[in-house]
């Protein structure tokens, strides 16, 4: 575990120090394409380092989560996609770069939480690591939503003095928590969160988990 532990640990460290301290000098000296090229660059790094790790620890079973947790888990990770196909589908000022226009107030999984890319990395978190009861599984998964979940809250802040009045009036309009104000994802994130949720379900044995279907059985 010591390896996957100071993996995550770098990926986690490296990616607050460089979307909040650090971000304004890189992008002094390597403009905001360069910087970004850097920040990509050390968080693929970082990633590929701790998925290496994950897959080299001994697997540790601290838990079995039971058929009934399984299926509590389909309809959290059928959240999780749609609001993670609804952030990229659709304006959203969290996201660098993204300055679509947003004058006519927030829609689609906006409306749900201003954060939906950094709910729908928690909500994965979430499940992955109460339904796996694996140690490797469970560290990797409380280093991403943990980060996912800091990283929004230290996004509102730097968003405020990046964006002013637009971001203090998206923020007045919309809320952190999913669904404390309600909200309708729009037919576009249900149809391609259900496609992606499809997907990976199909391919979660490919990438090292356990054939989803299986544990309904």
């Amino acid at each position: 575990m010591t390896p996957l532990l100071l993996a995550l640990a770098s990926f986690v460290g490296t990616h607050l120090l460089l979307s909040h301290p650090l971000r304004a000098p890189f992008v002094a000296r390597l403009g905001e394409k360069g910087f970004a090229a850097v920040y990509s660059l050390v968080a693929a790094a970082t990633l590929g380092w701790a998925i290496w790790a994950w897959r080299a620890a001994d697997p540790v079973l601290l838990w079995t989560a039971p058929t009934w947790v399984w299926w509590l888990a389909v309809p959290v990770m059928l959240l999780a996609s749609i609001l993670f196909v609804g952030s990229v589908t659709a304006a959203n000022p969290a996201m660098m770069g993204d300055m679509r226009d947003t004058s006519g107030g927030p829609r689609g999984v906006q409306k749900i939480t201003r954060h939906p890319m950094m709910w729908s990395f928690a909500l994965w978190a979430l499940v992955h690591a109460i339904v796996s009861g694996d140690a490797r599984t469970v560290a990797l998964s409380v280093a991403i939503g943990g980060l996912a979940l800091v990283g929004a809250r230290f996004q509102d802040g730097k968003k405020r003095g990046q964006l002013g009045e637009r971001w203090a009036a998206h923020e007045a309009a919309t809320s952190f928590v999913p669904f404390a104000r309600g909200g309708n994802p729009g037919a576009v994130a249900v149809l391609g969160g259900i496609i992606v949720l499809a997907v990976a379900t199909w391919l979660h044995p490919v990438a090292g988990g356990p054939d989803i279907w299986r544990e309904f059985a």
